[in-house]
């Protein structure tokens, strides 16, 4: 009787130790918890930094530019002269064009000494021809004649006289003889600020309207941004803004001011077509917190869209679609439960609850293929 007793013990024990044996092993997951606290929505894109108002000084006329003494960073008060200009400098004479010079030099005194003869012999014929008529010697018709013969000839000497200067005054620039090259116009600072680039240093000829430098006032700093156009119409100005990868540790705060009403074509590094619109914001920290950054920086934009302080928050990579809509596995009593969750605004790596779940549940993250309703599950030791 007892060994029947005992066989039947260890018959039971092999039961229990086989169905133990057979039970499916728990599936190891990573879980999270569903906590309540602050969300942001926010858009993210790299951004510059951009002078508001941005003056470039440029060449009036063509002419000779002194050196500009002034450096980037320098600063200039408004009417400060920050350029010079001279007359063009003469252009150096060859050996053909010296002689072309002179030999219409010595063409235009031999055409002025022609004109200058018959003018005045056409002025003596004139005053004869008036005698003549007052006696009425010679009739008004040769009268008249030899008065326009007479303006004729003058006119010709006056020509010769001009031709003859003309000459002159080029062989004179050739030769250099202008002298001291006095300064023609000078160029003063339009606004006060500081020199944002020199485009032209040295000296030299300069052709009008040529840029030689671009000056603004660095404490008038704006960010220029270009967002997706999915992206900007969800910002509007007065959108919060914070300002990081800058250069420092602190964000800096912003506010945007203006969205572009009209977006463009880029092509991204990827080669792939996206329509950006430009977002100007301006910087509403204080300058002593800002003071290093310059033209043209690179910041990192981040656009607050919506921001709640205080709502139900569980990790985005919990939630994952379903034929109803979202939903998300559950960890109860050892088990996966899957539950219908309500989604609202999602933030990146987090999505605000509407419903379905409630503070302190823990859910199960980047649920794999093996996770079903009702399978037991185990938590991993990092497990967040």
């Amino acid at each position: 009787m007892k060994r029947r007793i005992g066989l039947i013990v260890i018959g039971l024990l092999l039961a229990v130790a086989l169905g133990f044996g057979l039970r499916p092993t728990p599936v190891p997951v990573q879980t999270a918890r569903v906590r309540q606290g602050p969300l942001q929505v926010i858009v993210e894109e790299e951004g510059r930094t951009r002078i508001d108002d941005r003056y470039t000084v440029s060449a009036p006329v063509s002419a000779h530019l002194r050196r500009i003494v002034l450096k980037a960073g320098d600063v200039v008060e408004k009417g400060q002269v920050v350029a010079e200009l001279e007359a063009p400098r003469p252009t150096l004479l060859d050996d053909r064009t010296r002689v072309e010079l002179e030999a219409r030099e010595a063409a235009a005194r031999a055409t002025l000494g022609r004109a200058e003869a018959a003018a005045a012999l056409a002025v003596i014929e004139r005053d004869r021809a008036r005698r003549l008529s007052e006696s009425g010697t010679v009739s008004d018709q040769e009268r008249d004649q030899a008065e326009t013969r007479a303006e004729e000839a003058l006119a010709a000497r006056r020509t010769a006289e001009a031709e003859l200067a003309s000459v002159l005054a080029a062989r004179a620039e050739a030769a250099g003889r202008d002298g001291d090259h006095p300064v023609v116009d000078v160029m003063r600072a339009p606004v006060g600020g500081h020199v944002l680039a020199v485009h032209r240093q040295s000296a030299g000829p300069v052709a009008a309207g040529e840029p030689l430098l671009d000056l603004g006032d660095l404490d008038q700093l704006d960010i220029v941004v270009d967002v997706l156009s999915r992206d900007a119409v969800r910002i509007r100005p007065g959108t919060r803004v914070l300002l990081d990868q800058w250069g420092r540790d602190e964000p800096l705060e912003a506010e945007v001011t203006r969205v572009a009403p009209a977006g463009r074509t880029v092509v991204s590094a990827l080669g792939v077509e996206e329509q950006r619109v430009p977002v100007e914001a301006r910087i509403t920290s204080p300058r002593s917190a800002w003071e290093a950054l310059g033209d043209s920086y690179r910041v990192l934009a981040r656009f607050i869209v919506w921001e709640d302080g205080d709502v139900l928050v569980a990790p985005a990579a919990a939630l994952f679609r379903t034929d109803d809509g979202w939903a998300a596995f559950v960890v109860r009593d050892g088990r996966a439960e899957l539950t219908p969750v309500e989604a609202g605004r999602h933030a990146g790596l987090r999505v605000q609850i509407l419903g379905g779940l409630a503070e302190g549940d823990e859910v199960i993250v980047h649920p794999s293929r093996e996770v079903a309703p009702g399978v037991r599950v185990r938590p991993e030791p990092d497990s967040r």
